[in-house]
């Protein structure tokens, strides 16, 4: 029987209608499989959560630890309140806390973060958050160097995108070996990271040239596009609004190595000054506050030995700047109560 070319065309159709169909059906069934599988363990499926958490970046992992109910009380930042230790913050406080921060962002990546944690938390028992100079920034949209799944926190359009990315469907298939192992290990369910050692691997603190940058002073000239006017008191106050009244908000000013701090009365200086103020002014609409400030010239902040460079200091420190933060936390919970 010969092939008109009218049956040849509808050979040709059906072949492409199914194979568009097969694609769509692969598709769709990898979509329906990450979805039930929730590679990050987002909480949007439950089915295969197994209420640990997956070795992974603080970028991913803040879904899975950003919604336990177990911890009522949140660090959020970058490295510049990394070394605060949660489990040190539960104890002084008896608040159990969890340790939010994310190495490079700023402020849109720690809000993001915030916002998340808020949508898990209607009523925190305390809230930490670090102020640095990426606070400080001019462009209100806080623009950042290096990537970050806003897809993961969003919702769900966003997060179906998101699902669809290569780095997604490699963290699908890596989290279903991870459930189906029996002995899969587990990271730290409350974020806490020493992240000392990586440092000191570099050669901080022995190096002669990285010694030599530590101290390297600043100029007097602002950085570049922190100059202002400062966005974050606007964008700080709309996310304020959000907490409830009752919630101790602390703020940090993470310290830095005396030689990054600008000559006294610089343009810098000035500049950097205008910007805390601004914080603080926002910080002050709401009704349990506090700031606890290490950039007003700590004797702490002139020893070398407590910092890797400029603006990352070491364990001791740290822990003497979770000391401060705590007090500041249970003077917030005393005068709400009295």
């Amino acid at each position: 029987m010969a092939v008109t070319p009218q049956s040849a065309d509808r050979n040709w159709l059906s072949f492409a209608r199914f194979l568009l169909l097969s694609v769509a059906g692969v598709f769709v069934g990898y979509l329906a499989l990450a979805v039930l599988i929730d590679p990050y363990d987002t909480g949007r499926s439950t089915l295969l959560s197994r209420g640990a958490v997956r070795p992974q970046g603080p970028r991913t992992a803040s879904a899975v630890r950003g919604r336990d109910p177990a911890y009522t009380g949140a660090v959020i930042g970058n490295s510049h309140i990394q070394l605060i230790e949660p489990a040190a913050l539960t104890r002084l406080t008896g608040i159990p806390f969890v340790q939010l921060s994310v190495p490079a962002t700023g402020p849109a990546e720690q809000f993001a973060v915030l916002d998340w944690y808020l949508q898990h938390h209607a009523r925190p028992a305390a809230l930490v958050l670090s102020a640095d100079s990426f606070w400080c920034a001019d462009d209100p949209a806080f623009p950042s160097e290096h990537g970050f799944p806003y897809w993961l926190l969003g919702g769900w359009p966003d997060y179906l995108g998101g699902l669809i990315r290569f780095p997604a469907a490699q963290e699908t298939v890596n989290r279903l070996g991870w459930l189906l192992n029996p002995h899969h290990k587990t990271a730290a369910a409350d974020g806490w990271w020493d992240y000392e050692r990586n440092y000191l691997s570099q050669g901080f603190g022995v190096d002669p040239a990285k010694k030599a940058a530590l101290e390297k002073p600043v100029g007097p000239e602002p950085e570049p596009h922190h100059g202002g006017p400062f966005p974050i008191a606007k964008r700080f106050r709309a996310e304020l609004a959000r907490i409830p009244g009752r919630t101790p908000v602390v703020v940090v000013f993470p310290p830095v190595y005396a030689r990054a701090e600008p000559p006294p009365g610089s343009p810098r200086a000035r500049v950097e000054a205008a910007c805390r103020s601004e914080v603080r002014t926002a910080l002050a609409t709401h009704p349990s506050s506090a700031v606890v400030d290490w950039r007003d010239g700590r004797p702490g902040s002139t020893d070398p030995d407590l910092f890797f460079d400029q603006t990352h200091y070491r364990l001791p420190l740290g822990r003497t700047l979770t000391t401060e933060i705590a007090d500041a936390i249970v003077r917030l919970r005393t005068q709400m109560t009295e």
